[in-house]
Formats: C-alpha cells, structure tokens, sequence
C-alpha cells in the first residue's frame, strides 16, 4: 500500500499531467477520466493533435518520452500521422552532473573510479533520458570503452510514472467512448513490458552476447564486445567502437568503403537476424548503424530493444512474403487469416479489394520495382482497423527502414530480391526431411496429450449428456465406410510416426544423409495417403 507522502505525489504528478496535457491541446484524451455528470462531456472526437501530444510528451519527461517512442512505431494503434510526428521527438533531459553518475558507477561495480579505468572522462559522448555514455579506459588491459551508465532514479521515476499512467489510461477508456480507438491500457501494457527490459542493462548485455555468437563467422558486421565483469543493471562496460553513421555514405565513398558495400552488408545482416535467427534489432535507424574505422565493419549499437520470431512465424513470414511478391491476393488474404494478422471478422470485401488493388499494381513488375510493397500491406490493414501483433509492426518498421537506408547509399538497391532469396530458403528449409521429422514428433506429442485427457473429457461430456445440459442429434450413415477410412489413416499416421522417430534417431542405414527406414516409411505414407484422397475424396464423392 502506498504511503501517504507516496499519495501525494502522485496526486501532484497527476494534476501536471493535466496542466501540461491542457497546455498542448491533448487534454481530451485524460481530462474527463473520472466519470462525468454528463455522458455529453466524455465525448471526444477522435481528432488527436499530433503536434501537441508529441509536446506533452517531451515536456513530461523521460517516462513519457519512451512511450512516445514506443508509439512512433505502432501506427496500428496510434495512426500514421501521430506515428509520424511522434519520430521527431526530442530528448530535452538535462545532463546529469559526473559527480551523480560516478557515485552510480562505484556502487554498481563496488570499486573506486581509479581503481577500474585509468583513464575517464567526466563530459559524456551521448545522454539520454535515461542514461549517459562515458569514454574511457580500462585500468587492467588498457582497452577505450564506452562506459553507459543509468541515471541516478531512472527506474523509481519510471515506475511511478507508469502507475500513474495505467490509472489513467483504465480510467479514460471506461469513461471516454472514442478514446477506445487508441486501446490505451494495451498501449500502457505493452509499454511497461519493454520499459523495464530497457531500464535492465543486463538484458543488453544478453542480447549482445546471443547476436555476437549468432554471426560467428560472419566477418562482414560486428557487435561491440561486452565486458560482463564490469556490468550490471544499471551500468555496461563495452568496446568502445569509433567510427561514422551510415549517413556519411551516402552517395560518396568514405575511407575506401563504398555505399554500395554497406547496403548489402546492412540487408544481409539484417535479414539474417531476421529471418533465419528470429532475434533482430528491433530499431535499425542509421544513427545505430554505423562503420567501424580500423576494422571498415559494419557495426550495431543500441541492442537494449530485440525482436524475437518465432522458427513457425518465420516460416510463415516467408510463405507471406513471397505471395506479397508474386501478387496472390486470394492466397495472401487465407495466410494473415491463417497466421491470425487478421480476424476472420476483419476479413471484408472492402480489405479483399485494397489488397486486390495493392497488389494488382505489382503484377509482371521486376523485383527492383517492388519498394515499399510490405510497407503498403501494413497501411491497408491499418486503414481497416486492423491491429497488428507486436512483431509483425517491427518487422515492417525494421524493412522499411533498411530499405530507406539501401536505397539512399546504392540508387540499385533492390530489398525486393534479398527478401525473396531468404523467404525461399526458409520455406525450403520448412519441407527438409529432418524438419518434417520433427514436425511429426511434436505432433506425436500433441496426440499423446489428447489421448491422456480425452478419456477426462469424454467422462465429462457424458456426465453433462445425463444431467440434460447438453442435446445430442445422431444419425448414422456409412459407419462401415467410416471405419475403413479411419483405419487407412491410422496406418498413415502411425508410418509418419514411426519414420520420424526412425530419422530422429539418426542410426541404420542412410541415403542422401537420411535414414533409409525413416525415407522409405515416409514414400509409402504419402502413396497411401495418395491412394486415400483418390479413393474416398475424389472417386466415392
């Protein structure tokens, strides 16, 4: 329970809010919050000023500057205009004094400043609204970091902000009909999940190790070396990588490195990430791209805010992206039904007929011609009101964005061709024996559970049946025929499972690096199966 100093200041912070919400035009949004004597007076027309809200927010500080930025990339939820205005959001935060900031650096490391770095210095190279980066040097091997260090009362300041703001936010979209449109308390929501990973420095440090260790190898791009010893969830201590944004690429060559050269780095890399590793940079805007100067590399910073995929989403992702590509509007529609982008009840002819538009301008195009074609989905589904999974938003941000940057350091970019040549690997890689295989053993799971509890639930569905809850309507017809068919598919699953185990195993003889017993069980499944669909599907119909 809170205290009453605690009550009172969040009552001060709230009649803030207000003023500064009032101050800026965006009061509509918070200011009938409680319940109004008039329904009249909770109306609100939907009307948002973009401008004025973005305002609010850099005034409010810190807290409400990362929800701003959590926002500029849901358009689903907020709109584009509001998305849009929201990127230009400014980080007015004043600097912290050094002598704040080291006293955080000796308590998070337990040492003294001298004792770890021999050299430090006290101007930061980069503050933001919840931390500053500090260049210096390690005392023990001589290495230049990049020293990140969290504001003393960040995270305190954050946390109240955001009880307040899920006050509220609750409050607004019980009393206030239209701001229902903006679903505040999911955008709240899904704000507090990604504010206290940012405010944990360790999950930075995690994600750096995980996407180092996935582009072992890779020799193109790098990731700046962390120094776990030296980290904690208020402090980081990584290599400190010099060198320029992407931008000074642009139509020139820098250093002997060419845009060209960096464009495809960037896309590989980033469609690595993406569709092969499912962990990508959830942000890839060029001031988090930039050149290593000694090593030429292809460099990211800023890993604090990762996407993760899912290995079906991405196989999904990939049969999606290439029937966007090939212009398949039916077939484009059945797989965001099937891969739940969008409801059935979202399914309308009007969103079939943009789609059909959408993608009807790209027939016989050549891949170069294809820009911004994914960008264009998202915007039709969000014209319909569609709000999108979290990921997929990110990852129709992450392309846009890497497509902005390609074209502008090669004017031959083409996104088009790399993100089919990666969708067909995935969607080959879907279909390999050994997948297959797996596939049939998590489905022979699946069955294993339904047969422990059908007996429960068939128990139960009698026990509703005699107390009358439930009606039940029988008529019999062709059971024999029924029989025979069950039994064929029995026999089919029971070779699929067999075989799947027989290639899991990976013993006995093999053939093209499979097992013999597990291909063969797998070639007289589908002629039985084939045998089935002829018999029973197409013949005795």
């Amino acid at each position: 329970m809170a205290s009453r100093d605690e009550r009172k200041e969040s009552r001060q912070r709230i009649k803030e809010i207000y003023t500064v919400a009032k101050k800026y035009n965006v009061s509509e949004l918070i200011s009938e919050s409680r319940k109004p004597k008039d329904p009249a007076q909770g109306e609100f027309d939907g009307e948002l000023d973009a401008s004025g809200l973005r305002k609010a927010l850099e005034e409010l500080g810190p807290a409400y500057i990362k929800l701003g930025q959590l926002l500029c990339t849901r358009p689903d939820l907020v709109g584009n205009e509001v998305a849009e205005e929201l990127t230009k959001l400014r980080d007015n935060t004043p600097v912290t004094p050094f002598e704040e900031m080291k006293e955080v650096i000796e308590t998070q490391l337990d040492q003294p400043l001298d004792e770890v770095y021999s050299e430090f210095e006290e101007e930061p190279i980069g503050s933001a609204s919840i931390g500053q980066v500090y260049r210096a040097t390690l005392k023990e091997n001589g290495e230049k970091v990049a020293v990140k260090v969290q504001k003393p009362g960040s995270y305190e300041l954050v946390a109240s902000d955001l009880k307040i703001m899920i006050y509220l936010a609750e409050k607004a979209d019980k009393y206030i009909t239209k701001t229902r449109t903006f679903n505040l308390p999911a955008i709240i929501k899904e704000f507090e999940r990604s504010i206290f990973k940012e405010l944990d420095y360790m999950e930075e440090v995690m994600n750096i190790r995980k996407i180092t260790k996935n582009f072992e190898g890779y020799d193109y791009v790098k990731y700046p070396k962390v120094y776990p010893k030296l980290c904690t969830n208020r402090i980081i201590n990584m290599e400190l990588v010099e060198g320029y944004e992407v931008t000074e690429l642009y139509d020139k060559e820098v250093d002997g490195v060419s845009g060209k050269k960096i464009a495809n780095d960037i896309v590989e890399s980033y469609f690595k990430q993406m569709m092969i590793d499912g962990f990508f940079h959830a942000d890839p805007h060029p001031g988090n791209l930039i050149i290593d100067k000694e090593e030429k590399k292809l460099c990211y910073l800023d890993l604090g805010m990762m996407g993760i995929l899912t290995e079906k989403f991405r196989a999904d992702l990939a049969q999606l992206l290439l029937l966007l590509l090939g212009a398949n509007a039916d077939s484009l529609v059945k797989q965001l039904l099937y891969m739940k982008i969008i409801t059935p009840e979202q399914d309308t002819e009007e969103l079939r007929m943009d789609i059909d538009d959408l993608v009807n301008r790209y027939i016989g195009a050549d891949l170069d011609q294809m820009d911004g074609v994914l960008e264009k989905l998202i915007n039709t589904m969000i014209k319909h009101g569609v709000t999108l999974p979290r990921e997929f938003v990110m990852i129709g941000r992450g392309v846009a964005l890497i497509e902005d940057i390609g074209y502008n350091l090669d004017k031959d970019f083409n996104i088009g061709e790399a993100l089919q040549r990666f969708s067909k690997k995935l969607v080959i890689n879907k279909f390999n024996p050994v997948n297959v295989a797996r596939g049939s053993y998590d489905y022979l799971l699946d069955v294993e559970h339904l047969m422990k509890y059908l007996p429960e639930r068939i128990d139960s569905t009698l026990a509703k049946i005699e107390k009358g809850e439930i009606k039940v309507n029988l008529e019999l017809k062709g059971l024999a025929e029924l029989k025979n068919q069950l039994s064929a598919s029995l026999i089919i699953s029971a070779l699929i499972i067999g075989s799947s185990l027989a290639i899991l195993s990976d013993s006995g003889p093999k053939m093209w690096d499979i097992s013999v017993i597990g291909l063969f069980g797998f070639l007289l499944s589908a002629v039985l199966g084939f045998y089935i669909v002829l018999k029973y599907v197409i013949f005795d119909r």
